[in-house]
């Protein structure tokens, strides 16, 4: 398994990039980074947080301005300045988070995108015609809010290809897909490079880019290290090549004792959203016991935000016996009240809601804290008057999660995503939790990484808490999980054994099917 793979002529090539550059104030994001697409080919990049990844696909796609460097396309130096150029040029791109406008029609939000003027009676025709031949199936007078998260992708996918694409931009596209929808992606990624198009993909799934890549450019600290055959090598050496060292494995107790007490109830549990693209919560019953943890599955917007906010005392039931915390009713409990009473939620998103960017450390862990010990006025001037101590609680909460600073104490917006989430998890289990609520706690987050957060998931439960895990992800789910269920349009599912259901059944739930006791595929 070489590291670099040998020159390939250059009529193969569609786009190269040699040396480039890209600075943001003191700290180097691509450092003399080269790449070369042919094509034809699935591409795929892959990095640990911090790697570099984000910054080179946007100067690929002319978000972003290189220091230096250069950019071939078909042998040609071109100056990529911006999107717009970047689709002349047939480069096309579907991010990680959709840009499409809710409230607008899927044939309105192609149009928006389009640079070429078109007659809205062709341009339905056009997606009609596209959508047969690619079988990316959708209706283009539906509203964009009616649509799944599988179908805002095809309009994503079919925006770029009223352009004619020669490369197509993917970033992290299977984060938000049911398994049934992921194999219906691989199908067309792989029927457009047979087709002559080219495909650079991102994705922090090691299986995923072993089974659909061509080649594999590997970035670190800036700088691309490796150029691996992807039908010649394994996830496992995939890994270490990224990381620079062995990844470990996690470690599940085979003799974990979960308790009889349940610690977490919810009892016929209703919320209704009046927020035009929200979901309404119907009938909601679960319970997680001492030592166990309960994996909620689905696709994002389905209620899991709504189902956090209302966990987490964000939003308050309507009544107080709809949530019961050691069989006390703890419904109408805000959540500063909830966290005095030991339960801890990690929010998905990272920047606002989990930290305050432009703080720095010690004073977001001054920020956690406060709610839970602010009435204790020793507390408040133990922090406030001896900055020092806020600093050591930080300093102790980095040393035991691993959580690599670019400085002492940096600002929250310093670290990368994987530092950030481990800095959170840690912040919220130095509180001691009874119950600890995780709202996608590896999301975009690399192998490292999110090794690292399973593991004190499962040490968590181990030590007798319970644990609430809300993910898209179903690899993350089975791993970590002993039951499961699947929260789809704000419906859950009944409660499974981990042990006596597949992936393939939980993929069918996550899209909206009803399966019975009877019909459940039971794993061999």
């Amino acid at each position: 398994m070489g590291l670099f793979m040998s020159n390939t002529k250059e009529l193969d090539i569609l786009l190269e990039a040699n040396k480039i550059n890209k600075n943001f104030g003191n700290f180097t994001a691509n450092k003399d980074i080269d790449i070369s697409i042919l094509k034809g080919e699935i591409h795929a990049l892959l990095g640990e947080n911090g790697a570099g990844k984000s910054t080179l696909v946007k100067i690929l796609y002319g978000i972003l301005k290189p220091e230096s460097g250069t950019i071939k396309i078909n042998n040609k130096e071109t100056i990529i300045s911006s999107p717009n150029i970047a689709r002349k040029n047939g480069i096309g791109m579907v991010f990680q988070h959709f840009s499409l406008f809710p409230a607008l029609t899927v044939a309105e939000n192609i149009l928006i995108a389009l640079d070429n003027k078109i007659r809205f009676k062709d341009l339905i025709s056009k997606i009609k015609e596209l959508s047969k031949e690619w079988e990316l199936f959708i209706d283009p007078l539906k509203v964009v809010s009616e649509l799944s998260v599988g179908e805002q992708q095809r309009v994503e996918i079919i925006r770029c290809l009223m352009q004619n694409p020669k490369l197509l931009i993917m970033d992290e596209p299977t984060s938000v897909l049911t398994p049934q929808e992921i194999e219906n992606l691989f199908k067309i990624l792989k029927r457009l490079a047979a087709s002559g198009c080219s495909i650079l993909y991102i994705s922090h799934k090691l299986e995923e880019i072993i089974e659909l890549a061509d080649k594999v450019t590997i970035l670190k600290s800036g700088k691309s290290i490796a150029s691996i055959n992807a039908k010649n090598t394994t996830t496992k050496y995939l890994a270490e090549t990224m990381v620079g060292k062995e990844i470990s494995t996690l470690k599940k107790t085979q003799s974990k004792i979960i308790s009889e007490d349940t610690a977490l109830e919810l009892k016929n549990l209703s919320k209704s959203n009046n927020n035009d693209f929200g979901i309404s919560l119907k009938n909601i019953n679960l319970k997680v016991k001492y030592g166990e943890i309960l994996g909620i599955a689905g696709i994002a917007g389905n209620g899991q935000t709504e189902l956090m906010e209302i966990l987490s005392g964000e939003t308050i039931c309507e009544k107080e016996d709809e949530i019961f915390l050691d069989d006390t009713p703890i419904g109408l409990r805000d959540i500063t009240e909830r966290r005095k009473l030991g339960i801890e939620t990690i929010p998905e998103e990272r920047t606002l809601h989990a930290t305050v960017p432009n703080l720095k450390i010690n004073e977001n862990t001054f920020l956690t804290y406060f709610p839970k010990y602010g009435e204790n006025r020793s507390f408040i001037g133990r922090f406030l008057n001896n900055p020092d101590n806020s600093l050591n609680e930080s300093e102790n909460i980095v040393k035991e999660n691993d959580v690599r600073c670019p400085e002492p104490n940096p600002m929250a917006s310093q670290l990368s995503g994987g530092n950030l989430q481990k800095f959170i998890l840690g912040r919220s289990l130095a509180n001691n939790p009874k119950v600890a609520i995780f709202s996608q706690p590896t999301w975009g987050v690399d192998i490292g990484a999110a090794t690292a957060i399973r593991q004190k998931l499962l040490n968590l439960a181990q030590t007798g808490k319970a644990v609430i895990l809300i993910s898209q992800d179903l690899e993350e789910i089975f791993q970590l999980s002993d039951k499961i269920a699947v929260l789809n349009n704000g419906n859950l599912s009944e409660i499974l054994s981990a042990d006596d259901i597949s992936a393939a059944n939980i993929g069918l739930l996550m899209g909206g099917n009803s399966i019975t006791q009877d019909g459940l595929e039971i794993k061999q």
